[in-house]
Order: C-alpha cells, then sequence, then structure tokens
C-alpha cells in the first residue's frame, strides 16, 4: 500500500458541510490501491464509547489516485471521524496520525478527524436555477444589431467579415433582445453577455463608466428592456464585472494622471512613484496593456465602489449574476465583501469566476459559486481535437477535474468548449462534426450547466482572438444552412431536461476504447458512450434501474 498517496483535509473539499446535518466526506488513495474504504464516526464527545461504521464509494479514479467519498447524515454534527482501509491483504486506519494497524478509541480526541460544528453561515448555499441551467454566452459587438436608428459611424467593418482588434461590427442590446427566442429555442435559458459598459473597444473590457451603458451597444433603458424581456420568457442574464482594471479613461484614474501624489484618488490604483507614466510603466496593469490600469482592491474606498456597481444592477436592473473578469488577480478579501453585499440583494444572483486554473479556494462558500470551466475546456480539446487522450486518459482527466471540488460546486460549474478567449471548437476539431457533435453530448451530460458560445450553432471557425469573435450569421440560419446542428443542441438540451435529474450522480470510465459517462439516480440510469475514434458522434440510453 502506498501510505504516501493517502490524502485527506479537514475543512476543504475532502471535508464539506451540504446542509445544516449533512456532509460529504472524501478520501484520496492511489489508483488501484485500496480495495474497500469505510469511515467510523459518531460526535466527537462519544467517539470513544459509541460509534457508526459506514463503507464509502469509489466515486472518482483519476490519472494516479483514487477518490472515496460518503455523505452523511448526522443528529450531532459535532463530526469525529477515522477512516478504515483494506488494501486486498490487511485492514488499516487512517487519522491525523496517519496510517497505523491499529487505533486507540480511548485516546482518539488526540488524532481523530473532525468537523466541529455545521454552521449554518459556513453553508454554500447552491444557486437552485443554475443545476437545470443552460448558458448562451454572447460577445455583443459581434451577435446582431437590432437598433437602426443609431449612430454607426464607428462600424468599420462588414457584418461577416474577418474582424480585426480594432473591428466594430454594430452589435447591440435591441439586437440581443429580438434574438431571445433563437437563443430560448435552442434549449438554453441564461444569457452571459460579455461587458455592455462604456468603453472605447469592441470587446469593452476596459471600462471607463460603470454606470453607463456604452452608446454602442444603445442605452441602460435598453438593458432594463433586455433583462426584462428575458425574465418574462423564463430566462436569466449575466453580466460581466471587470473589477480587476478599467480604462484609462476612468475618471478617477484621470484625476491620478493631472495630480499625480495629491489626488484623492493615488492609492485606487498601485502605482510606484507620484504619477503612471506610460513609458515607463510604473504602474499594475492587466497583462501589458498601459491603457488598463489595475485597481488596488485592498483600499477600502475601491472596495466600497466596485461592490456598489455589482449591487446596482443586482437591484435597479434585476440581473441575475455576475461573471468576474480576471477574477483570480483580485484579493480573497475583496470577493468575500462582494459576495456578502450581492447575495444580501438577492441570494440566487450566481457569482462565476474566471479563473482558468483550480480554484478550490475560492469555492469553499465564501466567495464564488462556481467557475468557468477552462480545465473541461482544455481536457475535451485533448480529446477531441489534438488526440493527446484516449479515452481511459480523459475519464481520468474528468474524474480528477471532479474531485478538486466538492459535489454542490461541480453542480453549478459552468462548463464551455470554447468562448471569446479561445480557439473556436469547431476549427479545433478540424470542421469535424461527429467530434463537434461527440464533444457537445460530453458537454451537455457532464455536472454543471453546459455553456455555448455564439456560433456553436452555426458551426463558426475561428482561430484565437480576434478571430474567435467573429459575427452570427443570421442568413445561413434563416436559410436552413445549420439545420443538423441546431437540432443537434436543441436535442441534448431536451435530454438534458428530461433525463438527467440535477442531483445525478456521475461516474466516467472507459472500456475497450470507448468513454462512458453514467448519471444516475435510485430510480433511473442514463449512459453516454463515445467511440475513441470520436464517431459516431454518440449514443446515449435510459432505462430504469
Amino acid at each position: 500500500m502506498n501510505r504516501f498517496a493517502i490524502y485527506h483535509a479537514m475543512d476543504s473539499a475532502y471535508c464539506f458541510p451540504v446542509s445544516e446535518n449533512e456532509m460529504s466526506i472524501r478520501l484520496r488513495t492511489a489508483k488501484g490501491d485500496i480495495k474497500n474504504a469505510w469511515i467510523i464516526y459518531e460526535s466527537k464527545y462519544v467517539i470513544q464509547t459509541e460509534r457508526k461504521k459506514c463503507e464509502m464509494e469509489r466515486t472518482f479514479t483519476g490519472k494516479d489516485f483514487d477518490y472515496f467519498t460518503v455523505r452523511l447524515r448526522l443528529s450531532d454534527t459535532r463530526l469525529a471521524y477515522v477512516f478504515y482501509l483494506y488494501d486486498g491483504e490487511d485492514y488499516y486506519y487512517f487519522s491525523e496520525d496517519g496510517v497505523t494497524k491499529t487505533y486507540d478509541y480511548a485516546t482518539s480526541f488526540y488524532n481523530f478527524f473532525q468537523y466541529p460544528y455545521i454552521n449554518k453561515a459556513d453553508l454554500l448555499p447552491e444557486v437552485e436555477w443554475t443545476k437545470r441551467s443552460c448558458v448562451y454566452q454572447i460577445f455583443v459587438d459581434r451577435f446582431n444589431m437590432g437598433d437602426e436608428s443609431k449612430d454607426i459611424s464607428y462600424i468599420n467593418m462588414k457584418w461577416g467579415d474577418k474582424p480585426t482588434p480594432q473591428s466594430f461590427a454594430g452589435g447591440d442590446l435591441k439586437g440581443i433582445t429580438q434574438k431571445l427566442d433563437h437563443i430560448k429555442s435552442l434549449g438554453t435559458d441564461t444569457v452571459y453577455l460579455t461587458p455592455v459598459f462604456r468603453s472605447v473597444s469592441n470587446h469593452k473590457y476596459d471600462i471607463s463608466d460603470y454606470y453607463l451603458v456604452d452608446p454602442q451597444f444603445g442605452s441602460n433603458e435598453d438593458l432594463k428592456e433586455l433583462v426584462d424581456n428575458a425574465h418574462a420568457k423564463g430566462m436569466r442574464i449575466i453580466l460581466d464585472a471587470v473589477f480587476n482594471h478599467c480604462s484609462e479613461k476612468l475618471s478617477q484614474f484621470q484625476d491620478v494622471i493631472k495630480n499625480g501624489k495629491d489626488s484623492r484618488y493615488h492609492d485606487w490604483f498601485i502605482i510606484r512613484g507620484d504619477r503612471p507614466d506610460k513609458e515607463l510603466m510604473n504602474y499594475e496593469m492587466f497583462a501589458a496593456c498601459e491603457y488598463m490600469p489595475k485597481f488596488n482592491t485592498s483600499n477600502p474606498e475601491v472596495m466600497d465602489f466596485l461592490i456598489g456597481i455589482g449591487k446596482h444592477y443586482v437591484t435597479e436592473y434585476g440581473i441575475d449574476g455576475w461573471r468576474l473578469d480576471v477574477s483570480d488577480e483580485v484579493s480573497h478579501y475583496f470577493w468575500r465583501l462582494f459576495r456578502k453585499a450581492i447575495k444580501n440583494e438577492n441570494p440566487q444572483c450566481a457569482i462565476i469566476g474566471e479563473n482558468w486554473h483550480d480554484a478550490s479556494s475560492y469555492l469553499r462558500g465564501d466567495q464564488y459559486d462556481s467557475i468557468m470551466n477552462y480545465a473541461f475546456t482544455k481536457a475535451c480539446l485533448d480529446y477531441f481535437a489534438h488526440d493527446k487522450l484516449d479515452a481511459q486518459g480523459m475519464a481520468d482527466r474528468l474524474n480528477d477535474i471532479l474531485a478538486r471540488n466538492n459535489d454542490v460546486v461541480n453542480s453549478m460549474m459552468m462548463n464551455l468548449l470554447d468562448s471569446h478567449d479561445t480557439n473556436r471548437i469547431f476549427s479545433e476539431v478540424n470542421k469535424d462534426k461527429d467530434r463537434m457533435y461527440s464533444a457537445l453530448a460530453l458537454l451537455y451530460m457532464f455536472p454543471g450547466m453546459p455553456c455555448i458560445f455564439q456560433g456553436t450553432e452555426t458551426l463558426t471557425e475561428g482561430g484565437y482572438d480576434p478571430d474567435c469573435r467573429r459575427c452570427m450569421d443570421w442568413k445561413g440560419i434563416e436559410e436552413g444552412k445549420y439545420k443538423e446542428s441546431i437540432d443537434v443542441i436543441r436535442e441534448l438540451a431536451k435530454f438534458r431536461k428530461e433525463h438527467v435529474p440535477s442531483d445525478a450522480k456521475v461516474k466516467i470510465y472507459a472500456e475497450n476504447d470507448v468513454l462512458i459517462l453514467k448519471r444516475y439516480t435510485d430510480e433511473e440510469e442514463i449512459e453516454l458512450y463515445i467511440s475513441d475514434g470520436k464517431a459516431p458522434c454518440f449514443l446515449a440510453k435510459s432505462r430504469q434501474r
């Protein structure tokens, strides 16, 4: 037995309350090493004399590790526990003292694992609608132009041409409102918009006024109309919160440029010297973009300013969520305050971080609800597009991704195949429809929210930014050019809604070069099969258990 591979951490993704009287407990062991695992538990005040024993389920098997999980319903939440393991030859205990052949319960208060008490305030409440939602991402400038009366002098590209970093195509909020029925017809009920506030760029990630919708996109009234129309259709709107940085044209930064250290806003930014100097680049910024100065989110005034923006669009416009741009470069302390403020206004407002890597430290119930799951994206690229993984390798990778977080978090993840920041998935699979459809089938069956980027339904091609941000082909949709791909997305969304309960468990494994994903409850079982050649595209079936 590989003792060094055995791992458990208290008060973490390995030990997590899921309700006021339920705990989820996870144990990691070397792959194939442990045949059976049990948890021995009771209240920390009685475990010396009274104990319960429950077998754990091998829920995930990754590249190097197995993960055993159990969910305990407790009458006394002052939990103490140890693990009991069988490797096929001998039995072992695992406690804070490590792996031992025997265990002394009489002195266990020194070395048992514990979760001292489930406090309601420490729970990660589920945003209920996310567990059943399908998301549609929109890059506003390239989606649809609905306001034909607006000033179009800024438009410098023909609709459908390949974009450049400085291209403006004319998409706006009225154009989105006009196409809500199309979005809903795909089975998607949540719309995530890239930034809509005043900015000189086409992408609007350099914001100069957070309280004003950019005139290229319309007015604040147009935003309210979009939200209201979406709600009337049973849909939701998620906006993009750019709180790591802003535009150099933000009035507060302009004041610092003018007045240097005498500006009351000097400490709103991170400046080495009296005033920001582009040539010296003596201030923090997004990436190496000198026109996007970074906020000092450790400054209480900055925190109040940004939290006020977040609350404003929840209370005044009724938005349903915030996607947090470059969220891993903003302080944990800020996100804790932000979450508290937003959830006080609307507990069901989703908070979704843009963290491209393991974000478990942000997903403990005090910051985000979930993230954009780019680890899932990378796995799909390695399997469906680049043939870096076979079926077993893909099963291992997906299990390792799921094992990063608790089931509550996994159920709210925003899973995606591509976005405005990546190459388009259709180009990545070399325009192989079978591979594309198989990837979509996996996306819709995987735990969490499937998110498709505009143009997925029209098999939009594209390389890296800005090529991935092409215009929607509405003419092709009207002519029926994309009937097959649109029907595939509709059927997947329908199948997910009708046959995959939000509380369905997941098992992912491989047999004979076939990737198998199983979603199941006590009553029903759904299985998805994807051949190692990724064709035919997919087979899913359901049967009563």
